[in-house]
């Protein structure tokens, strides 16, 4: 079924193709009410969702009790700071052959899978002095 075409909704899709922070909801209604004042939080997080439920967009559920948003859904991994919370996009070669466990043990059918790399960012780093 096609959708009808809604600014604001484009508004939202334009933002965070523009980032590479995984914004949150709340950081993606502040910026877009720049833009156009009359959005409410509510059209934010139905578009949000929408946008998630059509695979437009990727909903990262970080273990901070906050979804993050990611406009980029081609095959990658994320990376989390332990410290000051940033999450920032892993290219890794090799992570592509790990075989799919639906081939293995496993009875259901896998439609995707999320990994998640922890530890300390770069900045963190240098602050800290690890």
């Amino acid at each position: 079924m096609a959708l009808k075409y809604s600014r604001q909704r484009e508004l939202i899709k334009d933002f965070l193709r523009e980032r590479r922070d995984h914004p949150t909801a709340d950081i993606v209604y502040r910026n877009v009410r720049l833009l156009n004042p009359n959005i409410s939080l509510g059209t934010v997080y139905r578009n949000l969702a929408l946008l998630t439920d059509r695979g437009e967009i990727r909903r990262l559920r970080l273990g901070d009790g906050t979804d993050h948003f990611d406009a980029d859904i081609s095959p990658h991994y994320h990376f989390i700071c332990n410290k000051c919370g940033c999450v920032q996009d892993l290219q890794m070669d090799g992570m592509a052959d790990i075989p799919d466990v639906d081939s293995l043990h496993f009875k259901g059918k896998i439609t995707g899978r999320m990994t998640y790399f922890y530890g300390l960012c770069e900045q963190c780093c240098q602050n800290s002095g690890d």
